[in-house]
């Protein structure tokens, strides 16, 4: 049995790309978009008709409508293609508005809805600030289920905890990043590799905490650099990779265990804990690297939005 399979056996797999054309290839459950991904796909000769289709129909009611459809088109590709939900993400330059949020999230699934796809099929991503985690909460209560993106640091993941939301996406990856670029000449790659990878250390915490304590949310890590932070996660209840790390598990006969157990998790001693705002905004800001990956994580994903703007001419 290959890797891909073993892990199958373990955790959801997903697949994090806009490139539907892949996803059939790995026959992962759900998939997970992002401005920046979208971007990419077009600008392939495969997937360039999605957008001057948009453009065509719906150019006259501005920016914001192209932009909701082009997303829900790519959407309604890829659930044509896996048994499970699509994420779908709301401009980043919301990040800061609730109000603004909630009504973008509602758009888009009005118009999923209109194309036939149940609510549920629908994962609407935001970036996990205090604003996007209360427009979350909002969305839940309404029925409309959330993926909080962007995300980095415990506190973060307590607030969504709190908020109900579906689904969270720790980003193992970026977080592997900072404390590479920090640690400049002295990081130590095999000190740092697989269960001491910084960022597979920052998801254990958050699902030991979230299993312990009887939190639904579920964990989905994000953003991954190799093979070796994803079976780090074996277990987890989701994980969202790209099609060059899929091809790699798909391609190894290497044995997989299982790394993270809520039973396990049921028996640790994790104490309890809440944020307000002003509880969650310090705990924020006392994490560096939180604090400038989730800044700089949504600078990147609103400059990817006006090029795809730019693109829609």
């Amino acid at each position: 049995m290959n890797q891909l399979d073993a892990l199958k056996q373990l955790t959801t797999v997903v697949a994090d790309t806009g490139d539907f054309n892949q996803i059939a290839a790995f026959s992962p459950r759900d998939a997970t978009t992002n401005p920046s991904l979208i971007l990419k796909a077009v600008q392939k000769p495969e997937y360039a008709h999605l957008l001057k289709d948009a453009v065509a129909k719906y150019g006259s009611q501005g920016a914001d409508e192209v932009m909701n459809r082009l997303l829900v088109a790519f959407g309604g590709e890829i659930l044509k293609l896996i048994p499970g939900r699509v994420s779908t993400e709301v401009d980043a330059r919301l990040s800061f508005d609730t109000e603004a949020t909630v009504t973008r999230a509602r758009r888009i699934i009005d118009l999923y809805q209109g194309e036939g796809v149940h609510v549920d099929r629908v994962l609407i991503k935001m970036a996990s600030t205090w604003e996007g985690i209360q427009a979350a909460a909002r969305l839940e209560r309404e029925g409309i289920h959330t993926n909080l993106t962007l995300l980095f640091s415990f506190a973060q993941a307590v607030a969504c905890g709190q908020a109900k939301v579906q689904l969270i996406s720790p980003f193992v990856g970026r977080i592997y990043d900072w404390y590479k670029k920090s640690a400049g000449a002295g990081w130590d790659e095999a000190a740092n590799a697989g269960a001491n990878d910084p960022g597979v250390q920052s998801v254990r915490a958050i699902y030991n905490f979230y299993k312990k304590h009887g939190i639904a949310t579920e964990v989905m890590g994000a953003s991954f650099r190799n093979v070796g932070q994803i079976t780090a996660l074996a277990g987890c209840d989701l994980l969202t990779i790209s099609p060059d790390l899929l091809a790699q598990l798909a391609a190894s006969e290497a044995p997989l265990t299982k790394a993270l157990d809520a039973d396990a998790a049921k028996a640790m001693d994790i104490p309890f804990v809440q944020y307000d705002e002003a509880g969650f905004r310090f705990a924020l800001n006392e994490d560096a690297m939180a604090t400038e990956k989730l800044a700089e994580g949504i600078r990147a994903f609103v400059a990817d939005t006006i090029k795809l703007e730019a693109m829609m001419g």
